[in-house]
């Protein structure tokens, strides 16, 4: 991509949640935008979203959208993903892709820039950004693993409902409302009730049991971290809370690797923020980390169970880290670099 100062950006998928995630963190971030193009289905074109104290008009996703453009954000879903990227590499743009589409070719790179930025060197005009519930993960453990090497990960997510989208969060208040009314609880979204519920079931399940949202953690945590002898274990689950995902997440290391020490590695990495005085009730919390940026890391502990064992809990807002601002922190990568 060709150094300038600014650049002509354009955002598939603007009027989703995460797609006007994006554009509020693109002005908060001061990108170096010429010119910004919203794209969105045929149902959206005639809205406007506001940037930089303008209204700027939605526009139709099309194969034409993107002559003129630089980098191409997209959060317009997998299947769309797959018909329109290869049309904006076409004309010229970088993609960087916020669905499952291109996370595990081989060709495009993985990327959480705290952990392996250097992987966008080798990009083909795609970038993909992973899964919410793995980014936040491999941000606190991947300056773990470069001291220690992890053997085996075994992880419980408590997702909220923003990661299915908007309709989601609007079930969430609606049965809420609806319960403390002694009201009918209706269910459109989810299989089961989600209000004052968990429910273990993060997208499709295959044959193993295991769910896709489960196997994305597994294979997508061992790409990025470019290790494919990490054993990794996932179980999802959706909870009901409206913003950022909690994990519990348990490590077995090759070299012994004190709590006190996964402190201080974790209080010099990038993008974490650790906050770990249990005795004083702190500890991350989803409804503290809603709207930051950082990746909180606490109740850091020893597993007594095995010789090399840490426990964490990891907390972390999945519309910004987890989407939207990832996939801006790709495209500053690729215009610091001019990648």
């Amino acid at each position: 991509m060709q150094k300038k100062e600014r650049y002509n950006v354009a955002v598939a998928g603007a009027t989703g949640a995460v797609g006007r995630e994006m554009v509020s963190i693109l002005e908060e971030r001061n990108f170096p935008i010429e010119k910004l193009r919203l794209l969105a289905s045929s149902r959206s074109v005639g809205k406007t979203i506001p940037f930089r104290g303008e209204e700027i008009p939605v526009a139709e996703l099309t194969e034409n959208s993107f002559d003129g453009i630089d980098i191409a954000l997209f959060s317009a879903g997998g299947d769309l993903s797959r018909i329109f990227s290869p049309a904006a590499v076409k004309s010229g743009a970088v993609v960087v892709d916020n669905s499952s589409a291109y996370r595990m070719d081989p060709e495009v790179p993985l990327v959480v820039p705290e952990v392996n930025a250097s992987a966008l060197a080798c990009h083909k005009g795609i970038i993909a950004n992973p899964n919410c519930s793995t980014i936040q993960m491999v941000v606190a453990l991947k300056p773990i693993h470069d001291v220690a090497r992890i053997k085996r990960i075994v992880v419980s997510t408590y997702q909220a409902v923003s990661g299915t989208g908007k309709k989601a969060m609007d079930e969430l208040l609606d049965q809420t409302r609806a319960l403390l009314g002694f009201q009918e609880v209706r269910k459109k979204v989810y299989p089961h009730q989600i209000a004052f519920n968990c429910l273990p079931h993060i997208d499709v399940f295959f044959e193993n049991g295991y769910s896709r949202e489960e196997l994305k953690m597994v294979n997508e945590t061992r790409k990025i971290l470019e290790d494919d002898g990490i054993a990794v274990t996932a179980t999802t689950v959706r909870v009901p809370v409206f913003r950022c995902h909690s994990e519990a997440v348990n490590i077995e290391t090759e070299k012994k690797i004190t709590a006190d020490f996964a402190r201080e590695l974790l209080a010099y990495a990038e993008g974490v923020c650790v906050l770990d005085h249990p005795a004083e009730n702190v500890y991350p919390l989803a409804v503290d980390a809603t709207g930051k940026d950082e990746t909180f890391v606490g109740r850091i502990r020893e597993d007594e169970s095995i010789e090399n064992g840490l426990n964490l809990w990891v907390v972390a807002d999945n519309l910004r880290k987890g989407a939207a601002l990832n996939t801006i922190q790709i495209a500053e990568c690729l215009v610091r670099d001019a990648l």
